[in-house]
């Protein structure tokens, strides 16, 4: 899944490169950390911050299918 938000977050952005997902396993939960480059944290986050919530919600749909749960949190660069 790390994978699929880093494909996201690089269409969305202006500094593809600067893109950066971290997993972090725990026992129960996996949080994946997203970092973006300086100026494109507005576009991840999105209006009213609908874009951000659309990740998370695909992010939590493809984590079920699996039978796990997932946390996305967006990080400030």
């Amino acid at each position: 899944m790390k994978e699929l938000i880093e494909y996201i977050a690089k269409a969305l952005v202006d500094h593809p490169d600067e893109v950066e997902v971290t997993e972090v396993e725990g026992e129960k939960v996996t949080v994946y950390e997203l970092r973006v480059g300086d100026g494109d944290l507005g576009k991840v986050i999105g209006k009213h911050g609908r874009t951000a919530r659309s990740l998370r919600t695909l992010l939590n749909a493809a984590a079920a299918k699996m039978g796990k749960r997932a946390v996305l949190e967006i990080l400030e660069p």
